[in-house]
């Protein structure tokens, strides 16, 4: 094909995938039977609007009769908070309470409040709808956002069929922010954000909701985005910190099998703590984060760690590790809402007296550089989805970081090994022996557990790949080092290949000897 050519079909695509939320769900919208999945609603469906695939208990546990009698007791309390937010009574209690936790009914009033999306929204009124025209002739990012919302919150009752009003409001909000911040444009992992906050605003609130996490200094959410991820990267550095300090044992014994904390800890900050710990826990966690910002989430992730070190310390694989903080946490973390979020404030007490409980202010290179709402053509590359050959210094910057990290581990531990006595050397080596030779799942179908993920598995006994995606509008190249430990790759792969629609896949093999650490940035412009 010509370049006119390729220009009419990229633009003919975008102009399907429009016309299809434009028309909804109406007679002659063309469905895939896979993307209606067939829950049953009637009772399976919690307070939260999550389907179930179990039926859910008939009766409450009392931890549950105990959460709801005190949420009610809250309820007249906030309704008098809501009406007077900026009286000094309000601010007084502000913060205490919403440690105790929003009420569900307030929580989506709270939450504009926080992020004050009702004075944005006067002072930018008209930019949305702008946005979104903007967006019809001109984003490049169409087809991966219908391809992540086409799977988003799938067990959620708004979003579980296929072009529902709040897949077709996910689909909006980030088609037109796409063009409103053109640096970041679309990354996976912003349609968790979106589809979070549209369960409890409406359309054009989500939009400046969205706008508020990636901009304000307060939550800085455009680091994570951007290219390279450069905050991302910041954030794990200061959590192997805290658990270098903390938690060392454990620390050792995910090095030991090659559990890079990136493997757990990416979702973590990427959506803060969403699809990895129950709904009640997460929503929680959401409210703390909304009211104090991105310097809650290191005493979270460490809070984490520490309330499972004791399962943690006995097990001896990376598919245990994988599954229990990607897969079983999310299930059941174990203890109830108020004492983790009781445990969470203890944690950023601990943090602060030794200094780890703040990463620092954003960088730089992690502020947004370009100028919200201005529109600036994207290049022939950008529009027919055509992928650069080569990092990006934002990416070469993140790959050598990940290197790094990794070779240091390896050093540290042979440093370790050649002081060691021949009883502690007969201790290491019972650990973690056989790392993915034991029952249970394989990496890649641990990672394949998570929503959004697809897997392609290989058999070859000497090397190892872990992929994980997240979109953004980047460059594409590979390299690979060798390592004579048993580590495990982490790869983060700046978004897809625009010819196929691909986009997360987690590949692994089994471990022999020697691995092979792969690291994929596969983007495009």
């Amino acid at each position: 094909m010509n370049e006119e050519e390729l220009l009419k079909r990229s633009a003919a695509e975008r102009d399907r995938i429009f016309s299809c939320y434009d028309r909804g769900r109406e007679n002659g919208a063309e469905i895939d039977p896979w993307e209606d999945p067939a829950y049953e609603v009637y009772h399976t469906t919690d307070r939260y609007g999550f389907i179930h695939d179990k039926r859910l208990p008939q009766k409450m546990d009392q931890n549950e009769i105990k959460s709801h009698h005190v949420e009610m007791e809250r309820v007249k309390k906030w309704e008098k908070m809501t009406k007077q937010w900026e009286s000094p009574a309000t601010k007084e209690k502000l913060r205490r309470r919403i440690y105790k936790g929003i009420p569900d009914r307030f929580r989506g009033q709270v939450w504009v409040l926080l992020l004050g999306i009702t004075k944005l929204k006067s002072e930018q009124a008209g930019k949305y709808e702008e946005m979104l025209a903007l967006a019809r002739q001109w984003s490049t990012e169409i087809r991966q956002i219908d391809a992540d919302v086409a799977r988003q919150y799938r067990d959620h009752i708004n979003y579980r069929e296929r072009y529902s009003l709040k897949q077709r409001s996910m689909f909006y909000v980030l088609a037109a922010y796409s063009m409103y911040n053109m640096e970041v444009g679309y990354c996976q992992g912003m349609s968790v954000l979106a589809g979070l906050l549209l369960l409890y605003m409406d359309e054009e609130e989500a939009f400046w909701g969205l706008s508020v996490l990636l901009t304000d200094k307060k939550y800085s959410m455009h680091g994570f985005y951007v290219d390279g991820f450069p905050k991302l990267n910041r954030y794990i550095e200061h959590h192997d910190k805290i658990m270098g300090k903390f938690l060392p044992k454990l620390k050792r014994k995910l090095d030991k099998c090659g559990c890079d904390s990136i493997l757990y800890a990416l979702k973590w900050f990427f959506v803060v703590f969403q699809e990895r710990t129950p709904v009640s826990l997460g929503l929680r966690i959401w409210d703390i984060f909304l009211l104090d910002g991105d310097r809650v989430l290191p005493a979270i992730a460490y809070t984490v760690m520490k309330m499972h070190k004791r399962q943690l310390m006995t097990m001896e694989s990376l598919d245990e590790f994988c599954n229990y903080l990607q897969i079983k946490l999310e299930k059941d973390f174990g203890y109830d809402d108020d004492t983790v979020i009781n445990t969470v404030e203890r944690s950023m007490d601990e943090l602060k007296r030794a200094k780890l409980d703040y990463p620092g202010p954003p960088q730089p290179h992690e502020l947004p550089r370009q100028p919200f709402g201005t529109f600036k053509e994207p290049t022939f590359t950008s529009k027919v989805g055509r992928r650069a050959d080569e990092f990006s210094e934002a990416q070469q910057l993140m790959r050598e970081s990940v290197v790094q990290r990794r070779q240091t581990v390896v050093i540290e531990e042979e440093n370790r090994e050649n002081s060691a006595t021949p009883t502690e050397l007969a201790a290491m080596g019972n650990n973690c022996v056989g790392n993915n030779s034991l029952g249970g799942e394989s990496p890649s179908a641990v990672l394949a557990n998570d929503r959004d993920c697809e897997t392609h598995t290989t058999d070859i006994s000497t090397t190892t790949t872990t992929t994980i995606t997240a979109t953004t509008n980047t460059t594409t190249a590979t390299t690979t080092t060798t390592t004579t430990t048993s580590t495990t790759t982490t790869t983060i792969t700046n978004n897809v290949d625009n010819t196929n629609g691909k986009d997360i896949v987690c590949d692994s093999s089994r471990i022999d000897s020697n691995i092979n650490v792969i690291l994929i940035y596969n983007t495009r412009l």
